[in-house]
């Protein structure tokens, strides 16, 4: 195991395998240790609440944005 792994782990994805829905997981897994990231710095005091929730909300449109590039959660018999 290297530092990269240790600092930032990957679950095994275990949906259906598309192409779409392995980097939409990729996102969220991303997502989630950033998020983490952030409330452990505003729980040490490094980030306010305010600046915490602007860098959470900013994360969140990105991963929204992610989604609907990719197509998740569409039905599958739209065009």
């Amino acid at each position: 195991m290297n530092q990269s792994d240790f600092l930032y782990p990957k679950a095994r994805y275990r949906g259906v395998v598309k192409p779409e829905n392995l980097v939409f997981n990729a996102n969220l897994q991303e997502f989630s240790q950033r998020v983490s990231y952030i409330s452990c710095l505003e729980s040490g005091g490094k980030l306010t609440p305010e600046e915490s929730y602007q860098e959470i909300k900013s994360l969140w449109k990105q991963l929204k944005q992610s989604k609907r590039q990719l197509g998740i959660g569409k039905s599958e018999q739209q065009p």
